[in-house]
């Protein structure tokens, strides 16, 4: 239970919890920890901090203080790929990237365990790419203490709901691109694609293993995938040709190349075009011109689930239609922005 007593009558006694510090634009920090002594000195700092008042915990075995439900919490919601300090601060713990990968967040667990009122957990979107050490997500009990048999229903509720909080290692794939179009096969203008995608494999942690070039004609295009994928390739990018035009024979290029299921358009701008399909085993991705304009696509929002393992259907590319709209900004933040969240 909680009782409140002067500050003034509280020297010698001890802390139950972290007492806060906001300075504006300045500093948000810990003034005192929970533990720290009380001392004469220390009850003027305490009132400029509002704190006329302070709590004596007397806790039974029903309750539980906030510091250790945050490390209940953390843990139960952590899956594979997410680390975390075992000491709360302020009530509160962090948690970060234990490598470079792909954030999943089981959105309906997360709605679940929030619902439950007195516990909170708030986290990046789901899908978002983050790298080693990055934060991720956060936890605590919202009350000092609050009944530990709460506390217990939302960690059973989480690790019930399976990982709710992972990250995803992406896999180093071996890139077979192929460049289309007659007028970079004919050389008549230099082709820009292949550097844009080096640039983005690097970035995705993949590689570029074989680069071919082809016509419009959609023979020779299902010729170059097929080759691509017989040494060894497997995934396959190819750029250009996914207009309407009538030159345009990418898509038919890679359905004659075997794809059995392909998903061509997408409820995102830039990338209406994309298409997303599976030639056996191999993912394959039609990418469409915008992605040598533009800096982010859907692309960018596919290629790292496709690297986690991922396959990426109609449904999957329908869900992206929701903040699937590029704002299109002078200075590119991608992701920290909502396009794809």
């Amino acid at each position: 239970m909680l009782q409140t007593i002067p500050v003034e009558q509280a020297v010698g006694m001890v802390l139950p919890h972290d007492v806060t510090v906001i300075i504006k634009d300045v500093k948000k920090g810990t003034a005192f920890r929970k533990g720290h002594i009380i001392k004469t000195s220390d009850i003027a700092v305490l009132k400029s901090l509002g704190k006329d008042n302070i709590y004596v915990l007397s806790l039974t075995d029903k309750d539980i203080h906030e510091n250790e439900a945050a490390v209940i919490l953390a843990k139960s919601l952590s899956g594979k790929g997410v680390i975390f300090s075992s000491e709360a601060i302020e009530g509160k713990i962090a948690l970060h990237a234990e490598f470079d990968g792909l954030l999943r967040v089981n959105k309906e667990g997360l709605l679940a365990f929030n619902m439950l009122g007195e516990v909170m957990c708030s986290t990046l979107h789901n899908f978002t790419p983050v790298k080693k050490g990055e934060n991720i997500a956060a936890t605590r009990l919202i009350p000092l203490i609050a009944a530990r048999s709460l506390v217990e229903t939302a960690a059973s509720l989480a690790e019930s709901s399976g990982a709710i909080i992972s990250v995803h290692p992406l896999e180093r794939k071996k890139i077979g691109l192929v460049i289309t179009g007659n007028e970079v096969f004919y050389e008549r203008i230099e082709d820009r694609f292949e550097e844009v995608l080096r640039e983005k494999a690097v970035e995705y942690g993949a590689e570029i293993g074989l680069v071919r070039k082809a016509p419009d004609d959609r023979d020779i295009i299902a010729h170059e995938i097929s080759e691509c994928i017989a040494m060894g390739c497997d995934l396959i990018i190819t750029s250009g040709g996914m207009s309407v035009d009538p030159d345009d024979v990418t898509r038919e290029g890679i359905i004659a190349a075997g794809a059995k299921t392909s998903v061509y358009g997408t409820p995102v701008l830039p990338g209406a075009m994309f298409l997303s399909g599976m030639i056996g085993d191999v993912p394959v991705l039609g990418l469409p011109a915008c992605g040598m304009y533009h800096k982010i696509t859907v692309f960018d929002l596919v290629m790292p689930r496709i690297l986690t393992g991922e396959s990426i259907g109609r449904k999957e590319l329908a869900e992206l239609g929701h903040g699937g709209l590029c704002r299109n900004c002078k200075v590119c933040q991608y992701p920290v922005c909502n396009f794809g969240k």
